[in-house]
């Protein structure tokens, strides 16, 4: 039995709800930087203000993941979940311009990213459900689309809504109206878009989903393991926790002792020190024979997961570190060294700011068209030579941005962002491509939230050691993360080429 091929526009309203889901993620991204800020944020803790984001999804996705696979309602086995993130996220959306305090805003960010992810992880293994592995590279290719110009439209909304009268600036302590409706209207399309795909797909049956399993079973052999091999991994997970804390213990006492930058008990305590209390848990879960606890399930597919997802995660972990560094360091970058000011009441800082969602803008609408393009590139060369050549792109992209003396249009709206956007539409397609082949169905939803993992833990690590960085070594000038993303990302690019990506899909297919 196999999977149906889907016509392009089943394809298109399958994929449409991320159109929202991309404009949310978008306005977070281009704007949270310019909120903390003008409620009062020091430049140096914009940082360890955004681990919000990056913690979240650390949770919730596998988890989403995990339940999503044993889920089926009368709404279907995926949708319950994006339509449930989509409907938290669009009320999120409409609180966040109107936080009153910085702690405030630091919260909501933290409810916005969770049902930011809550819709946003189901989405991926739907495309693994729902069509064939002749037209997943279609289905991604497909979400990238419609990523990009969400992200395009929502970046440019300030800017927008400032051509049509509406105030660029406010006093001390508040967030313009531009940015405020800005936020409005994502959350209005957030919630309808993912509503179209609701309506508009339809989900295979429990039933059908194991025939497909059945038919696949030499693809996809389900590894059973004795009681032993569990009371033995379950010893080795306790050997590892206990190491990792006192690791986490060490780093900490330096960090306090030393009194270093706080950013850095993000590192210590907040991934290390819970990395080591995950491990213990799942060590004494296994040692009870509580197996088939989910938790369990987790840390052992972590653990073991397909080749190719270990192959894929140094080159996640580095594109997504320079991707972090440029959404948080951007804003503060070209309004510091470009135009020379942090008064967030001033016109410069605001022109600026603007400046930035036009930035954001442009390299989502270069991904949205490069998305149909590198499969291309891939089909004549290799998967793993065109993600080299598209991440290239991005790092030189980043790193020109320290060169811009006179920021005109072309020079610092488009010059440096084709690169990024390039490189942004590799890294949403290419390595899902790679992995989602070797994935089986029963099990896609949380294989792509631990897959996750290599996108958060590069952001975390971001969150806590950009700041030291900036503050100890370049005198808290952020133009210098730019400058670490590019390199970063440049790095991912070289270890890409060493991926033994022997499939033969046709990307174009």
């Amino acid at each position: 039995m196999e999977k149906r091929r889907l016509s392009f526009w089943q394809i298109w309203n399958m994929s449409f709800g991320f159109l929202g889901i991309q404009m949310g993620f978008a306005l977070q991204n281009s704007n949270v930087s310019r909120i903390f800020q003008t409620l009062g944020a020091n430049i140096d803790d914009i940082p360890i203000l955004w681990v919000a984001a990056p913690m979240t999804g650390l949770i919730i996705q596998p988890i989403i993941g995990y339940f999503s696979d044993k889920t089926w309602t009368k709404l279907g086995r995926r949708k319950p979940y994006f339509l449930a993130g989509a409907i938290l996220a669009s009320g999120a959306l409409f609180i966040m311009p109107n936080s009153p305090l910085l702690w405030f805003a630091a919260g909501m960010l933290w409810i916005m990213d969770a049902s930011i992810n809550v819709s946003m992880e189901p989405f991926r293994a739907f495309v693994g459900d729902n069509l064939p592995d002749s037209q997943r590279t279609t289905g991604f290719a497909m979400q990238s689309f419609f990523i990009g110009i969400g992200a395009y439209f929502a970046s440019k909304l300030p800017l927008i809504f400032t051509h049509f009268g509406v105030s660029n600036t406010a006093p001390l302590g508040v967030i313009p109206d531009s940015v405020k409706y800005s936020f409005y209207l994502g959350g209005i399309a957030f919630l309808l878009t993912v509503l179209w795909t609701v309506l508009t797909s339809k989900e295979y049956s429990p039933a059908e989903l194991e025939a497909f399993e059945n038919h696949n079973k030499e693809t996809y052999q389900k590894e059973t393991h004795s009681k032993e091999w569990f009371l033995a991994n379950g010893k080795s997970h306790l050997s590892k926790g206990l190491l990792f804390l006192v690791v986490s213990a060490v780093f900490s006492f330096a960090i306090y002792n030393y009194d270093l930058k706080k950013d850095l008990y993000v590192l210590s305590i907040g991934l290390i020190g819970l990395g080591g209390i995950a491990m213990l848990i799942s060590g004494l879960l296994q040692k009870a024979n509580n197996t088939e606890n989910g938790f369990v399930t987790i840390m052992n597919d972590f653990q073991f997961m397909p080749k190719i997802m270990k192959q894929l995660a140094w080159v996640q972990f580095f594109s997504w570190f320079a991707l972090f560094s440029m959404w948080i360091y951007t804003t503060l970058a070209v309004t510091q060294h470009i135009y020379k000011t942090t008064d967030t009441t001033s016109e410069a800082y605001n022109i600026g700011a603007n400046q930035v969602g036009e930035m954001f803008a442009n390299y989502n609408l270069i991904a949205a068209i490069a998305a149909f393009l590198l499969p291309i590139l891939a089909k004549y060369t290799s998967r793993k030579f065109t993600h080299f050549v598209a991440l290239v792109c991005g790092g030189l992209g980043l790193i020109s941005v320290y060169f811009i003396s006179e920021p005109t249009v072309f020079t610092m709206e488009w010059l440096p962002m084709i690169g990024v956007g390039i490189a942004w539409a590799s890294i949403l397609s290419i390595p899902y491509a790679m992995l989602s082949g070797s994935l089986p169905s029963s099990k896609m939803g949380y294989y792509m939230g631990v897959f996750n993992f290599f996108i958060v833990i590069p952001q975390l690590v971001a969150a806590s050691i950009l700041g030291f960085l900036v503050s100890q070594f370049f005198n808290s000038e952020p133009i210098y993360a730019l400058l670490i993303g590019g390199a970063s990302m440049i790095l991912a690019g070289l270890i890409a080429l060493t991926i033994n990506d022997k499939s033969k899909i046709n990307l174009n297919e």
